[in-house]
């Protein structure tokens, strides 16, 4: 996430509020669920066949040619979510109120084959790559089936020596956070996910500058939109001209940004990561901004009962973002990971006072009709999609030992006592893969974390490479 616009929560907190009118069913026992092994097995099909036509096809094309070379792989994961709803917050109060209004959390299944591909070729004299990743997946939610498949990458680069130019769609993260990075901004990628797979890359152009000590990158993120107003392209979404330009200083990785967006303006940060030894590592990172999009309620009264949601997208002041952490691992393979950061892009305090006077204010109104008052506080649940809460804490325990992964996290908001603990346990095999994860959201009842609508979430997975 970005420090100039509000994206999903650093931490990967907030869960998709769904607010449509009808129910969705639980996995549990669903007939449906072959319905889910006949979508996936096509899936794989699709994949494997796509897969061995490029490992078939490429290395025949570098044995004609050996300025030729290619490197073809896929993955295939079966993976289920099992999410409880929370019995607090604006969006259980809503359900309580007029049962039907909002729909609670489901579980899900979901089977996807990731295809990767990178042709180089110096046939034409300078190096020319072109790199894909391709996601086919299926996913069932509740009762409905819906397609998840999109192009994660798909450029074409070229090798000039110390320069390098690239254009297409690409992954491109920046920063040295772990739980937060205010200067990621062209992916503005969500933070802590409980299942690690290649994000979404971003429409740009890039051209870099390469040699042993410093490094210089500049971008143009989101061409398409740059005539787009500011409700078209808010967040990662908006157009956007990016710099970053990395030193290396002894022990210490110094990196220096500058962004300036169609209409969040301009932006400048600096990051930097030290290793002192061999066992521990320093890092932090700021970013000063003109603008931020941020969610917004355009004054609703606390006690105005509205006819639609008073939330949207608005462009907010400026601030400064931070982040300061650091690791240590020991020889026993234990690792230790604390993070503190401030994220000026979230609410105020005062912000989230307002909100909370209008979600007691809506449920105290007790002759006004169920239907309108429980649309009301559905609607309140919106901004806990966004980041929550300025001022944060992170902890994180990990050991390793091949095959094994095992990793404990705890994030705390001091501003309301909120908590979010994680657990992650990976095996990781030649080419089979098991990832299990939990992830519990809680603190005391009027903290935002206690009021997300999920209460928590376990993950299971499996994934081959092929």
């Amino acid at each position: 996430m970005s420090a100039h616009a509000p994206s999903r929560s650093p931490a990967g907190l907030a869960p998709e509020v769904a607010l449509p009118a009808d129910r969705r069913s639980r996995i549990r026992g669903n007939p449906g669920l072959s319905g889910f092994l006949r979508r996936g097995t096509k899936v794989i099909t699709v994949g494997v066949v796509a897969i061995a036509a490029l490992s078939e096809a490429m290395p025949a094309l570098a044995d004609e040619a050996p300025a030729h070379s290619a490197d073809a792989r896929a993955e295939v994961t079966l993976r289920g979510d099992a999410r409880s709803a929370n019995a607090s917050g604006p969006l259980a109060a809503a359900e309580r109120l007029q049962p039907g209004t909002a729909a609670p959390p489901s579980d899900g299944l979901i089977v996807q084959a990731e295809l990767r591909n990178t042709w180089r070729t110096k046939a034409f004299g300078p190096g020319v790559a072109l790199g894909a990743n391709v996601l086919l997946a299926s996913e069932r939610t509740g009762a409905r089936w819906r397609g998840a498949s999109r192009v994660n990458e798909l450029q074409a680069s070229l090798d000039l020596g110390a320069w390098q130019a690239s254009a297409g769609k690409k992954v491109l993260g920046w920063d040295v956070g772990y739980g937060f990075r205010p200067n990621d901004v062209v992916q503005q990628q969500e933070r802590r996910t409980l299942f690690g797979q290649t994000p979404e890359g971003r429409p740009l152009v890039q051209l870099e500058h390469f040699d042993a000590e410093s490094a210089l990158s500049l971008v143009w993120v989101n061409p398409e939109r740059w005539r787009d107003d500011a409700d078209q392209a808010r967040g990662a979404r908006e157009s956007a001209f990016a710099a970053r330009a990395y030193r290396r200083a002894g022990a210490a990785d110094w990196h220096f940004f500058a962004r300036h967006g169609r209409h969040t303006g301009a932006s400048t940060g600096a990051a930097v990561s030290w290793v002192a030894d061999d066992a521990t590592e320093l890092h932090a990172s700021a970013r000063a901004f003109e603008r931020h999009d941020r969610w917004n309620d355009g004054g609703a009264a606390a006690g105005a009962l509205l006819h639609a949601s008073p939330w949207a997208m608005a462009t907010g002041g400026g601030g400064v973002s931070w982040l300061a952490g650091g690791q240590w691992t020991g020889e026993s393979r234990i690792g230790v990971l604390a993070e503190a950061w401030h994220d000026a892009t979230a609410p105020s305090d005062r912000d989230w006072s307002r909100w909370r006077d209008r979600n007691r204010a809506l449920v105290a109104m007790q002759s006004a009709p169920a239907a309108a008052v429980a649309g009301n506080l559905a609607w309140q649940a919106t901004p806990l999609a966004g980041s929550l809460r300025r001022d944060n804490l992170f902890l994180r325990l990990s050991w390793s030992e091949s095959p094994w992964q095992l990793s404990l996290d705890a994030l705390w908001q001091p501003a309301d006592r909120g908590r979010v603990v994680t657990a992650a346990l990976q095996w990781q095999g030649d080419r089979l893969r098991i990832d299990a994860a939990w992830r519990h959201f809680g603190g005391p009842a009027g903290s935002l974390l206690a009021q997300l609508p999920v209460r928590g979430t376990v993950l299971l997975a499996a994934s081959l490479a092929l």
